[in-house]
Order: C-alpha cells, then structure tokens, then sequence
C-alpha cells in the first residue's frame, strides 16, 4: 500500500490541490517535531553555556570545524525553512485570502532563502 494520496485521472483540479495541501500539512506538523527538539537541544545548550561560564569566543571554539554541530544547525535550518514559510502561506490565505499562484511562488522563494541564508551562518561558525 503507498502512502501516496491517488487523485484518479479525470478527477478535478480541487483533487489535486487538496493533495498538495495535505502533504504540506503534513511538512508543517513533520517540521514542528524538529524544531521542538532542536529547540530543546539548544536551550539546554545555552544553560549550559551560561552555568559553566562560557564566553562567546569559547563557545565559538568549540563549534569551530564540529561536524556534529554543523550538522545540528543544517537540521535546524531546514526544519525552519519549511515551517515558517507554509505557515505564512496558511496566514496570506485566511487573513488576506491570497490563494493565487503567485503566493506559493513568493512562499517557495522565501523558503530557499531561509535555507541558503541559514545554512550560510552556520557554515561561518563552521569555518570559525
């Protein structure tokens, strides 16, 4: 059994579009988990930090070439990218009932520069 939703052909186009909303509902509960844990993980992080002293220059040390940290952060990043942007989709559509094509273009540019910008800060703590 695939865990595809099957649109028949000849189905109407509001198939289709129900599809697409479904698995970005799915995408927005799926990145929710994430960043909860990711969440978490970094406010234990900063407890951490703050109890034991750590200066900015210190913590910045110890993520300096840390694959586990750049890998943590690529994770945070992309489970934000996903997040955020179908959220705003959710609140462009209710509040100001924007259901053209043009709102999922500006939602999918917003999403990739979340990603690329994210993922280039954390590459520059990565490189230190």
């Amino acid at each position: 059994m695939s865990a595809e939703i099957q649109v028949p052909a000849g189905a109407p186009a509001h198939a289709a579009s129900a599809r697409f909303e479904t698995w970005l509902w799915i995408a927005q509960r799926a990145s929710a988990v994430v960043l909860a844990l990711c969440v978490l993980v970094h406010l234990v992080t900063i407890i951490y930090a703050v109890r034991h002293g750590l200066t900015g220059a210190a913590i910045l040390g110890r993520t300096r070439g840390n694959t586990a940290a750049l890998a943590f952060y690529a994770l945070y990043v992309l489970a934000i990218a996903v997040h955020a942007p179908i959220g705003l989709r959710t609140l462009c559509q209710e509040w100001l009932g924007w259901r053209a094509a043009s709102l999922n273009w500006l939602i999918g540019a917003l999403a990739l520069a979340l990603f690329v910008f994210g993922l280039r800060a954390g590459w520059a703590v990565f490189l230190g």
